[in-house]
């Protein structure tokens, strides 16, 4: 079973190949030759009043192919910093994390590969931002608003430049030093025009795309920000967009839902996560989860991914204001990418396994 770090990630694969495989990987599912859930959160209260634990999975596979499921261990808690609050974690102490991948084939059942997801996880929602940006906004789009100046902002940014000819991007972030190291390095990487801004107002001002991309507890793009024919994504902020800029949202692309379980073929689920969670012991100051995580918004301004494939068209005019998102599909991202570093781990040669043999054993489970 081999054992994938994230710095074997960062060299073996490239935003581009993660792109392409997602792409492919959704292909799969609107197919019917791929399968997954929603992702589940387990959240139960600790010690500490202000904090509490959250186990959260997601898993998915595809015929001929693999199966995965990402795990993550994480202890939460609420920073507040003048008016915003951000979600932060932390596993066994701040600064830590613990997030993995199992790989496992579906021809036999083995047991293939276990894969830090830190990098992975990064390079697959840019992917999902940049396979939106493709299919919903204006071929000509050539400039990005960047609200956000993170590790997101950053494999985002690598994401659609592959899919747009970006030439202008303003960035910002609440600290001064974030942004300015952000234009710096992403501009001598990209080779794109990437100028630090002072007010997220002068971040969104006449660009073609805004990217909210922060770990703000709170909304980040606002309404007056949107103009005619931008397109408009999100991760983080405040887990999606507020009403009133939904308002100016002529059409939504959503990738689309998982399929309801075997038997159960009334139970839909459209929300992004699910949540259970432990029934008392938890403080107001913990702010954990309350809310069902809807996900689909839009209604008759909706359109699914897998109709845009198919037809190979997306009903744009150039006045529209379209906006992107995955889903709740997360669980049918991993097989795919986790099954493209498998295959580029053995080809290269990466050398730290464990040995199958500690997975398997002789009594019937």
């Amino acid at each position: 079973m081999k054992v994938i770090n994230n710095s074997d990630v960062a060299r073996l694969v490239s935003q581009d190949e993660v792109t392409r495989t997602l792409e492919g990987a959704y292909q799969d599912l609107f197919s019917g030759r791929a399968v997954c859930r929603p992702r589940v959160d387990v959240e139960i209260p600790s010690a500490d009043p202000d904090r509490f634990y959250r186990w959260g999975t997601m898993e998915g596979g595809c015929a001929g192919r693999y199966f995965a499921i990402r795990c993550k261990s994480d202890m939460i808690y609420h920073k507040q910093s003048g008016p915003s609050i951000t979600q932060e974690k932390y596993c066994v102490e701040p600064g830590t994390f613990c997030g993995f991948i199992l790989l496992f084939s579906v021809e036999n059942g083995e047991p293939l590969a276990l894969i830090n997801d830190g990098i992975i996880q990064h390079m697959r929602v840019a992917a999902d931002g940049a396979i939106g940006v493709k299919y919903a906004s204006r071929k000509d789009s050539s400039t990005v608003g960047l609200l956000g100046s993170g590790g997101m902002a950053k494999d985002h940014l690598r994401s659609v430049v592959h899919v747009r000819d970006i030439q202008k991007v303003n960035v910002y972030s609440p600290t001064k030093a974030h942004r300015e190291t952000f234009a710096k390095t992403m501009a001598a990487e990209l080779e794109v025009d990437i100028e630090p801004v002072a007010t997220p107002e002068a971040a969104v001002r006449d660009v073609d795309i805004i990217m909210g991309l922060t770990d703000s507890a709170v909304p980040v793009i606002r309404p007056e920000y949107i103009k005619p024919g931008q397109h408009l994504l999100n991760v983080g902020g405040g887990g999606g967009i507020p009403s009133a800029v939904q308002k100016k949202v002529s059409k939504f692309l959503r990738f689309g839902n998982t399929d309801p379980p075997v038997g159960w073929p009334d139970v839909l689920f459209d929300d992004e996560y699910l949540t259970w969670q432990a029934r008392s012991g938890f403080s107001e100051k913990a702010l954990a989860s309350s809310k069902r995580a809807h996900g689909a918004v839009g209604g008759d301004r909706l359109i699914y991914l897998a109709e845009v494939i198919k037809t190979g068209y997306f009903d744009r005019q150039p006045e529209d204001v379209t906006y992107s998102e995955r889903g709740n599909l997360q669980g049918n991202q991993f097989h795919a990418v986790a099954g493209l570093l498998y295959e580029k781990a053995l080809e290269a040669g990466v050398s730290r396994e464990i040995p199958t043999e500690l997975f398997l054993q002789d009594i019937r489970n």
